[in-house]
């Protein structure tokens, strides 16, 4: 038996997210486990560092299962790509001890989430970029981002439906990183990266809509903290758009053998 770490990319445009869904939903994690079946005869389940919800999409998903398959680790990278859509690309494979678990392993996450801003979208990044075609002030929305690093309770940040005990996480890194200007499509595009010891659900859509509102000036930068002081998810914004978000990578404390 071999337990077998990977890190898949996808377009999660066509899915309803990552995790399998009751009924016949599209989702990536049963495209990959059908693409473990066609490869190795074997029905098993993957475990993953998270969900995605419908629409997000990922650069560095990491995920694990237990097999007993003895093909080649180099080989499975290539033989997996050959066997799921082309919007899911397998992109790493590697042995890791047989206790090792993609979720609970897991010691901080990055997301990133991206704005257009301008006249016009771009219509080859439509799918993976919120457009917003009226002005916003960059500045004011750095600035609020300062108020969500350190360690908080999340709860006005967080979707009602949110199940979790605790609403307390620690954001380690907030940032902004504009794109140069592009005069032909008289827009440009911005990135906010929170990296975090965990995230809430629509935790990071919800903070995005938040800071949204203070770039259009309809808030004040300090809003972003006292909003996470009020513990209220009627206080903050709307949830953002799902195709902005991707979940951009996974940390853990050492990294796993590779042979």
């Amino acid at each position: 038996m071999r337990n077998i770490r990977m890190t898949v990319s996808y377009d999660g445009t066509a899915y309803n997210g990552f995790q399998t869904q009751p009924g016949d939903l599209r989702t990536v994690q049963d495209q990959l486990e059908q693409a473990i079946k066609q490869l190795t005869g074997e029905q098993l389940k993957i475990t993953a560092s998270g969900r995605t919800d419908a629409g997000v999409h990922a650069r560095g998903q990491v995920f694990n299962f237990i097999t007993e398959s003895q093909i080649p680790i180099e080989r499975w990278c290539m033989a997996l790509n050959a066997r799921v859509a082309e919007d899911i690309v397998v992109r790493d494979a590697r042995i890791v001890p047989i206790d090792f678990h993609s979720r609970r392993a897991a010691k901080r996450k990055t997301y990133r989430y991206t704005v257009r801003c301008g006249k016009n979208p771009d219509v080859f990044k439509r799918h993976m970029e919120f457009h917003h075609p009226t002005p916003l002030n960059i500045e004011a929305m750095r600035e609020g981002l300062r108020y969500l690093v350190g360690e908080h309770d999340f709860t006005s940040y967080s979707s009602v439906r949110t199940a979790k005990n605790s609403f307390i996480r620690t954001i380690y890194e907030a940032k902004l990183v504009c794109d140069p200007f592009e005069e032909e499509l008289n827009s440009f595009a911005f990135h906010i990266f929170l990296t975090g010891n965990g995230f809430l659900y629509n935790m990071v859509r919800i903070i995005v809509g938040t800071l949204l509102q203070v770039g259009e000036g309809k808030r004040p930068s300090s809003d972003i903290g006292a909003i996470l002081d009020a513990k209220n998810r009627g206080k903050a914004g709307p949830t953002a758009m799902a195709h902005g978000l991707m979940l951009w990578e996974v940390f853990y404390e050492e990294e796993a053998p590779s042979s």
